[in-house]
């Protein structure tokens, strides 16, 4: 496989030349600093868009209930799901247990010009049917929330490989130095919450300056980011400064590129002492803008996340993901889904209204969906995990507008119709940002990895525009 993109050993190679070559701790210093911030590599190919915002419905959203209407669901409800489909499939819970079908629990209605159908539960997400892909035939392998999140994120079940921000991050670089390239907020509601775990934005076996800084949605945005009582900038520039030196001497023995990141990582810290407060401080919102979102800012709401989310693409923040956690209807699937969508509703609709308002829109790729869907088949009241055909939508710059995408069979138990893999997703990302995914790779342990793995994957070239 071509290798394009090699790991450290240049890096090594221009430090130990510099040091042999008699170049003081300065001139190092200015070299480490740069590589910590600029790009890895340049693009293969023309960039549709500069940024990724994934809006990650933690949990596994019902397709049934949201964006995928069954009419023969309906129509066989309560009756036995045909073991023609079920035999031998993977399930979560619904081991051993009758199946029976389970009808939309909701009405769905048509949007827009395009006709989208969707349900009712979302009385603002309508708004935006002319802009949306919705993919309906997405299918992926691990049915279980942690490792479904780990494949969605990594392309792979294997723990520490690097999130697919870490690996954009990798390939571009931020278009910013006073925030992280990649950054994540949390929020929770609506349903049961499955946790997160931080290696979901981790960078794996990249270098660590890569992986995502999580801001925290109330109280102090990042931790320690302010001086403690009686230190102010100038004493603070000090600390930094003598910390670098040290670092700087130990690089010396050690020619380690971590080394490197640690020092990008005290100088990124020192400039957002000052970029996170002023990133946060949401004074300068117009009240018509925080309305639209349907928030009190710093309320640690998925709305206010939204907010937060186009401020950070505004400033130069290459990958940004929002979970909201609160999608696992094993029971109440109907009352359940109808409390989760307006908790995301009003902020995602508001989020991509206001990125096009700003003619940001066609620069951003927008991507909405969870780790997998929910069964066909009843749970009680709710429904288990399923994994061989669910929704994601998109919407953005290089991403044909007003249309659905696959589809499953009629009972939605297996994507049919232009199924679409996780992998895929990750290739025709990659394709929108200008990196081919199959040139696109890392060597560790004398491998070379890349984020769609050794497995085939296809750029989904009928959705682009």
């Amino acid at each position: 496989m071509k290798n394009d993109f090699l790991c450290s050993g240049p890096h090594l190679a221009r430090r130990t030349f510099l040091k042999r070559a008699g170049v003081g701790s300065v001139a190092l210093a200015a070299l480490m600093q740069d590589e910590t911030a600029s790009a890895s590599v340049l693009p293969h190919h023309a960039p549709r868009i500069k940024r990724v915002i994934h809006l990650c419905m933690a949990g596994g959203p019902s397709q049934f209930e949201t964006f995928d209407y069954k009419p023969e669901l309906a129509r066989l409800d309560g009756k036995p799901m045909p073991e023609s489909l079920t035999k031998g499939q993977p399930i979560a819970q619904l081991q051993n247990a009758a199946l029976n079908v389970m009808g939309p629990q909701h009405p769905f209605v048509r949007h827009g010009k395009c006709g989208m159908e969707m349900s009712t539960v979302f009385q603002h997400i309508g708004d935006l049917a002319d802009d949306m892909c919705v993919i309906k035939s997405m299918h992926t392998e691990q049915i279980n929330h942690d490792p479904a999140h780990t494949f969605f994120n990594t392309g792979t079940v294997i723990s520490g490989r690097p999130s697919m921000g870490s690996w954009v991050m990798y390939g571009l670089g931020a278009e910013t130095k006073d925030l992280p390239g990649f950054v994540v907020l949390t929020s929770e509601g609506g349903g049961q919450s499955q946790p997160i775990s931080s290696r979901q934005w981790h960078s794996g076996f990249l270098p660590s300056r890569f992986q995502g800084v999580q801001m925290h949605s109330t109280g102090n945005p990042v931790h320690y980011v302010g001086n403690p009582a009686g230190v102010g900038k100038k004493q603070q520039r000090e600390i930094v400064d003598a910390v670098s030196q040290i670092n700087l001497h130990r690089n010396e023995a050690l020619e380690d590129p971590e080394i490197a990141t640690r020092i990008g990582a005290y100088e990124m810290a020192f400039r957002m002492q000052t970029s996170v407060p002023e990133l946060t401080d949401l004074s300068s919102e117009p009240p018509k803008i925080v309305d639209m979102y349907g928030c009190t800012p710093g309320d640690g709401s998925f709305n206010s996340n939204c907010l937060l989310a186009r401020r950070l693409a505004e400033r130069g923040v290459r990958f940004i993901q929002l979970y909201h956690r609160g999608w696992d209807h094993h029971g109440g699937v109907k009352r359940g889904v109808a409390k989760t969508a307006s908790l995301v509703d009003q902020g995602t609709a508001a989020l991509v209204k206001d990125l096009k308002q700003r003619g940001m829109l066609e620069e951003t790729l927008i991507v909405w969906g969870g780790e997998f869907g929910r069964t066909p088949m009843a749970q009680g009241d709710g429904r288990d995990h399923h994994i061989k055909g669910f929704c994601i939508w998109l919407a953005g710059g290089g991403v044909r507008a007003g249309m659905t995408y696959g589809s499953t069979d009629e009972l939605g138990y297996n994507a049919v119709e232009n199924p679409v893999h996780i992998r895929d997703f990750h290739a025709t990302m990659l394709h929108l940002l200008g990196i081919d995914h199959d040139r696109f790779t890392y060597k560790f342990q004398g491998l070379d990895f890349k984020l769609t793995g050794v497995k085939p994957a296809k750029v989904i070239k009928d959705i682009l525009a």
